[in-house]
């Protein structure tokens, strides 16, 4: 059985249309975000297919996409407000 693991996934992407899309695919995918990045528990299996749809929408000359795995065993540091996420901790907003 496949485990699922923390994952980070953000975006720069400098075209409307395209953010838009890559937005849409997220949404279908119910990651939680705030806005370009977006936290989950994803498989390998399924990182590697979110990275291949992310991927086609994306102009690899004007725009970035990343998708880091988070250390489960290293401490998160996070300040600011903040919301519950897919991952029980809490997504903080910094101002």
């Amino acid at each position: 059985m496949a485990i699922s693991r923390p994952i980070v996934v953000a975006y720069d992407i400098s075209e409307n249309k395209a953010r838009a899309r890559v937005r849409n695919i997220l949404k279908e995918w119910n990651l939680n975000n705030q806005k370009s990045v977006y936290e989950c528990r994803l498989t390998q299996a399924q990182a590697e297919e979110l990275f291949l749809q992310l991927s086609h929408e994306i102009d690899t000359k004007t725009d970035n996409l990343l998708m880091a795995w988070l250390e489960p065993r290293r401490k998160i540091l996070t300040q600011g407000l903040g919301r519950h996420t897919a991952m029980g901790k809490k997504l903080f907003y910094i101002r």
